[in-house]
């Protein structure tokens, strides 16, 4: 387990590793940040990129195992929404590392005022 918080379960090393490897890509990226906002078909999402429509599918696919989009059926299309609950929970990892780092500047620039 990596990522210890009040409010949010441990992340496991490989959902870290899912999140950050789906987050990797400038499409997937994109598609996270539209279905955030607002939920999505398929469709609507494939029309947005200069790729097929199998492309796009296979970017939400990789999204959804990384759990930052869900995806659901309503008739024929299959429409994606981001997921918050995962963006915060990869942010309170991030903020852990931030604290880490800024401990050490704290601690160098401590280092070299005593000098």
């Amino acid at each position: 387990m990596v990522v210890r918080s009040g409010e949010w379960p441990a992340l496991a090393d490989d959902e870290v590793d899912r999140i950050f490897r789906a987050l990797a890509d400038a499409t997937r990226r994109d598609i996270v940040r539209r279905t955030l906002t607002e939920e999505a078909s398929v469709t609507q999402l494939a029309a947005a990129y200069a790729m097929s429509f199998a492309a796009v599918q296979k970017h939400v696919a990789v999204l959804e195992g990384a759990g930052l989009v869900t995806k659901h059926q309503q008739g024929r299309e299959r429409y994606v929404r981001g997921n918050p609950d995962t963006i915060r929970r990869a942010q309170t990892l991030l903020d852990q590392y931030e604290q880490i780092w800024r401990g050490r500047v704290d601690r160098l620039d401590a280092l070299l005022t005593d000098e």
